[in-house]
């Protein structure tokens, strides 16, 4: 196995130089590239153990999201890993389930393998982070907005759920329901805030109770809240999903009551992974997964280099493609 001495030797630099070029240090560009290319010819690898514990941190971020198989946490984790590879660091995908329990154990994790620093889109608003920011470690969350004062980075949630309620109402339908998450995650609350704002500024005198349902972000949970409209004595006409994945699972069940859209009218708020739907027989609203994961870790590697700025919050718009009109 070659060492970096063997490296020096064939790059005709000193074993320190050799070090610095591996540490990032500022080291001429004929240099760095006479010692890349030495240890690309020899096959050598940097001790990334030994500078871990001289560094007190690894060059590795761990990525804690709630549903790794949602392909919008998907996107989310490649726009990361782009940012995160391209500044020679590794990212640790963590998948929480949701559970605060878990997450504690990922974040426990995190500590223990002086990982640099973390993005995590809590499980819910008990999520603790103090013990991982006692550490010095930076933290950004993403998604969700937390109680702790750190960088964060959200879509523009209550915009998306008015955004997809208009676009409904502008379509000719009015008994217009919403579908989001745990009430208690601020997403599908804000977005809800949306929806709502929206219908009773357009329908002063329309009784929204009854219409708002708050399941899981799952396709079950979709499936299970369209279930339950459909069978009031007056189901709604429209529907507003509050991701993509409720927006699967109310579109199942619409199809197989024989209710394609636009016979009931969908907005989804998120791209839908899936569907046997003509693209324009639904609302999409369309949130920036990718560049949220993109913004994420730039800040992180901010702070990892010791930017001291205040937090800051970044919000993200979203973009509308609109459904074809009523018929």
């Amino acid at each position: 196995m070659a060492t970096i001495y063997d490296v020096a030797e064939l790059a005709g630099v000193s074993p320190a130089t050799v070090s610095r070029v591996f540490n990032g240090t500022s080291v001429s560009d004929e240099k760095v590239a006479a010692v890349r290319d030495a240890a690309a010819k020899l096959s050598f690898t940097p001790n990334r153990t030994a500078r871990t514990l001289r560094r007190q941190s690894s060059e590795v971020i761990a990525l804690v999201i709630p549903d790794i198989e949602n392909p919008y946490f998907t996107e989310m984790a490649r726009g990361v890993e782009d940012v995160a590879s391209e500044a020679g660091y590794s990212v640790v995908l963590c998948n929480s389930d949701a559970q605060v329990e878990k997450e504690a154990t990922y974040l426990r994790i995190a500590i223990a393998e002086h990982m640099s620093g973390i993005i995590i889109a809590t499980a819910d608003e008990s999520t603790n982070l103090d013990s991982i920011l006692a550490t010095g470690r930076p933290v950004v969350a993403v998604d969700r907005s937390t109680t702790y004062d750190i960088d964060g980075v959200v879509m523009a949630n209550r915009a998306a759920g008015t955004s997809a309620t208009k676009n409904l109402i502008d379509a000719g339908y009015r008994r217009i329901a919403y579908i989001g998450g745990p009430e208690h995650i601020d997403t599908a609350a804000e977005r809800a805030a949306g929806w709502r704002t929206a219908l009773t500024t357009a329908y002063p005198d329309l009784d929204l109770s009854g219409l708002q349902r708050f399941e899981t972000f799952r396709v079950d949970g979709g499936r299970a809240a369209m279930e339950e409209l459909l069978a009031l004595p007056e189901p709604p006409d429209a529907v507003v999903a509050g991701n993509n994945l409720i927006g699967v699972g109310a579109i199942q069940v619409l199809t197989e009551h024989g209710l394609t859209p636009p016979e009931v009218g969908v907005a989804v708020i998120g791209s839908l992974p899936f569907t046997t739907l003509s693209p324009s027989a639904v609302t999409v609203v369309r949130l920036p997964a990718r560049h949220m994961g993109v913004t994420a870790a730039r800040m992180l590697l901010e702070r990892i280099k010791g930017d001291k700025q205040p937090a800051r919050t970044v919000v993200l718009r979203n973009e509308v493609q609109s459904a074809s009109p009523r018929v």
